[in-house]
């Protein structure tokens, strides 16, 4: 592996702007789509479950393959991973954009998430791989200030697209950057970095956890039948018998001994999975909310989109300071709290409710996640010793990258078992509304609960600060 000490100036720079670039790429694709689900549903006669999988499949693939990338791109190159993602990434939003079946359109956003997550399981990887550990967390922190910004950019160019030219857009917005993306990493950045020794690639392992992710959230669908039940359970004992698998195995796609030795990073770990199962949602069902009860367009729902993540790429800088000052554990919980208010004043939206107080429930919202956000890494990656830092960071990605996929079964699950497969059209506005309030009324007592549990993760300590 090179020493990032090696690395010249040029591939450093090359390699930051290729990373960030995609991460404003990615986000977009992320959120842009949101806007467009009830023009989608329109189109192509989607009824209420199928529009909840249109997020959905793209974050269950994203899930189920995330591990498997990460340690391939360790084996045979981390970029060579990046830059066929981002190719996948080209392809499989063309073959989306030019969907014209539900079957097809859920395909390719399937599609999508498979090669996001080969984008997903590296950028971070990459960027530690050419800046010395004094010079990483800056250069991380561009990263994610570009993710907000690509998450606050993602629904008001689309909602802009979706009016002016179609929904179709939505799924390529993001292809000039892709574009610009492939050029930087096959032309300016020569170098190529992997583990140094490549061992074996754990196949059970990765199809333990794909398929178990993959049953578990097709149940989740399918309640309140039986067989629904049946196949979330069984996705349950996939991954019970995935962590002992790994546990055991010397090359694992996901090491989990963390999991078994420290309360401080479990706790942590944890706390990351409630809050984006409580919060990932809100744009999918603001979205809803804003274009079939408040009845406004598609670009000023996107406007009004906007607001939780303006907020958070605003306040999480600051956040990041006080968690230098503050106990992670306070900071965090203290987020938790105010984003439970703030699903909770969702929560309460019906037909009559004005504009403002929806920006002001994303508001708070927003607040509660930058708050929250920051501290609660720093405390992750605080909890361990430097020489665990890999493998912290990517137990870090898979709770988001799960729990954004979890957050999404929720609202298939309640829309499954209020609205059922009909399609929304005016006559089923009240099932839509009281679908959307019972999401959120859960999502807020979800969060209000994980507020003990991020309290009592305990204390970290001088001798482990965060970095950064």
């Amino acid at each position: 592996m090179t020493d990032p000490e090696q690395i010249s100036d040029s591939t450093r720079r090359a390699a930051t702007v290729m990373v960030v670039l995609n991460s404003i790429s990615t986000a977009m694709m992320l959120t842009g789509v949101n806007v467009a689900l009830p023009e989608i549903a329109r189109a192509l006669e989607i009824d209420a479950v199928g529009i909840s999988w249109i997020p959905m499949a793209y974050l269950m693939a994203s899930a189920a393959c995330v591990l498997g990338f990460g340690r391939l791109a360790d084996m045979y190159g981390r970029k060579r991973i990046y830059l066929l993602g981002s190719l996948g990434i080209v392809l499989t939003s063309v073959f989306t954009a030019c969907a014209g079946t539900e079957t097809q359109l859920l395909f390719g956003r399937f599609l999508q998430g498979v090669f996001a997550a080969m984008v997903f399981a590296t950028n971070v990887a990459i960027v530690s791989s050419v800046y010395p550990p004094a010079k990483r967390g800056t250069a991380i922190g561009y990263a994610v200030s570009a993710i907000y910004l690509g998450l606050s950019l993602g629904p008001l160019v689309s909602g802009w697209l979706v009016e002016t030219i179609s929904w179709r857009a939505t799924f390529v917005v993001h292809l000039p950057l892709s574009f610009l993306v492939l050029y930087i990493g096959v032309f300016r950045v020569p170098a190529e970095w992997r583990a140094d020794e490549r061992g074996s690639f754990d196949f059970i392992g990765a199809s333990l956890y794909g398929v178990a992710i993959a049953v578990m959230m097709a149940g989740v669908t399918r309640l309140p039948s039986l067989d629904g039940a049946a196949m979330i359970v069984l996705g349950i004992v996939g991954i019970v018998f995935f962590f002992r698998h790994e546990h055991r195995h010397p090359y694992p796609v996901f090491d989990v001994e963390l999991f078994y030795t420290n309360r401080l990073f479990i706790m942590s770990c944890l706390a990351s999975l409630v809050m984006y199962t409580a919060t990932f949602a809100n744009v999918v069902l603001v979205s809803l909310y804003l274009q079939y009860l408040k009845d406004v367009s598609p670009s000023v729902a996107g406007a009004i989109m906007m607001v939780q993540p303006i907020v958070l790429t605003f306040l999480s800088p600051m956040a990041g300071r006080l968690a230098d000052r503050v106990q992670p554990r306070i900071l965090a919980s203290a987020g938790m709290a105010v984003t439970s208010l703030g699903l909770f004043c969702l929560s309460a939206l019906n037909g009559s409710s004005g504009l403002s107080f929806v920006v002001l429930a994303l508001a708070i919202t927003g607040l509660g996640l930058s708050l929250f956000t920051t501290p609660n890494a720093n405390a992750i990656m605080g909890s361990v010793e430097r020489s665990d830092y890999g493998r912290a960071g990517s137990a870090n990605s898979v709770m988001r990258v799960v729990g954004q996929m979890t957050s999404m079964g929720l609202v298939a699950m309640i829309f499954a078992l209020i609205l059922g497969p009909r399609q929304i059209t005016p006559a089923l506005y009240p099932e839509l509304n009281s679908s959307i309030s019972t999401t959120f009324v859960v999502a807020a007592v979800l969060c209000a609960a994980g507020v003990m549990l991020s309290y009592s993760r305990g204390r970290t300590t001088p001798e482990a600060p965060a970095p950064g």
